[in-house]
């Protein structure tokens, strides 16, 4: 394996600490060159000091000040500001691999120019295909930049897809596929009586199961919101319509994703759920590194149980098909509104119910509304600003 240089996008984020992890673990094959954060400087200075990066990117000169008291004596990194920063860091010469794992719209920008200067990016942000597939799509063909998708569902399917089909971006779906199967938790409300969902509270909410993760994944997760972006996700991904992806609520989190094959044939990826997993899998492709998980232990869990999703419980994950068959814009409305209305439930400001109303709502205001060719960022991000007006407004009116 020839040596990496890596640069992570939202260092202290579970995702990118979990990279942090990794990369320690394989220090004569890799080392961090740069990594960014929006708000926890004491952790990033901490982060890079332990790693000896050349360059952090923080949100301003605040944050900047911030960075430099936290990081004491020594020799300072670098010190980027702003997206201007974040895509010159995302395009340096002196990376080969990013790690896009920036939470939302802040992402776009730099996996772009990630991907037109064709780089390694192992991909955990969603806004990336959800708001901007085509787009992004384009830009990794046209830098002939390698992707490598890290969210556990989509890094299983790539795992389990056709050889061939992992040495280069998938145009056309491999006609051998007959379906791709996305599994699903089905979060803390699995069982809960419908009649319940209107009284559901936030620490409820972000009570998952089996994952430890933030609020608002914890309650994308909740509501099965995460599932149908992952349905999205697959589509620009793996070239599969939406008719050929499928879901299925496997409670345990131990398949984490299946291909079925015209055979007959289903394989499936299975692991703990822990995100070094597929991490490990990206920055060791095509070779296999040691992450740091513990062993599987299927004998003591026992059984492995497969349900289908109830539409009538998990409105969200419909909306999301929906979205998908109508266009790009409705797909960028259906992150957008979710994201302001899962802000406000956790506030206490709406109700769950009230998430995905919101949305459908959004949705049927933008699809009405003449909305430009989304063939460039900018138009991408005026349909996610307009999104989110909408559904404030709307929000407003449900409090």
């Amino acid at each position: 394996m020839s040596f990496q240089r890596v640069c992570i996008l939202g260092s202290t984020g579970s995702i990118g600490c979990s990279t942090l992890d990794v990369i320690a673990r394989h220090s004569q094959t890799m080392a961090v060159y740069a990594l960014s954060a929006y708000s926890r400087m004491e952790k990033l200075a901490e982060q890079a000091l332990q790693y000896q990066v050349q360059v952090v990117v923080v949100p301003d000169g605040d944050a900047a000040t911030q960075f430099i008291q936290a990081y004491g004596k020594g020799s300072l990194p670098e010190i980027r500001i702003g997206e201007p920063g974040l895509i010159e860091t995302a395009s340096d010469s002196a990376v080969d691999t990013v790690m896009a794992a920036i939470v939302g719209a802040a992402c776009l920008a730099p996996v772009l120019a990630a991907a037109r200067a064709g780089k390694r990016i192992l991909l955990a942000n969603k806004e990336a295909l959800v708001a901007a597939g085509g787009l992004f799509m384009d830009a990794v063909r046209q830098g002939n930049a390698s992707l490598i998708p890290i969210d556990s569902e989509h890094n299983a399917i790539f795992q389990c897809l056709p050889e061939a089909s992992r040495h280069h971006i998938i145009s056309e779906a491999p006609k051998s596929i007959r379906r791709l199967l996305l599994t699903a938790s089905g979060g803390p409300f699995r069982t809960l009586d419908l009649n319940d969902l209107a009284s559901v509270t936030p620490e409820q909410a972000c009570a998952h199961p089996n994952w430890s993760m933030g609020k608002k994944i914890s309650v994308d997760s909740a509501t099965m919101l995460n599932k149908g972006l992952e349905v999205i996700e697959a589509h620009w991904l793996f070239a599969m319509p939406a008719d050929k992806i499928d879901v299925v609520i496997h409670p345990q989190s131990l398949i984490h994703s299946m291909v079925e094959y015209i055979d007959g044939s289903v394989l499936a990826q299975l692991g703990q759920p822990d995100m070094r997993t597929s991490i490990a899998y990206g920055l060791g492709f095509p070779e296999r590194i040691e992450s740091g998980v513990g062993l599987l232990g299927l004998t003591a869990m026992g059984r492995l149980d497969f349900e289908e999703p109830d539409f009538e419980r998990f409105p969200c994950l419909k909306l999301s098909f929906e979205a998908l068959a109508t266009s790009q814009a409705a797909c960028i409305t259906l992150n957008a509104a979710n994201e302001v209305a899962v802000d406000l439930f956790l506030k206490r400001k709406i109700s769950y119910n009230d998430i995905p109303r919101v949305i459908s709502n959004s949705i049927e205001r933008v699809v009405g509304m003449n909305t430009p060719a989304l063939d460039c960022l900018e138009s991408v991000l005026g349909v996610d600003h307009e999104s989110r007006i909408i559904a404030r407004g709307l929000c407003s009116s449900a409090a």
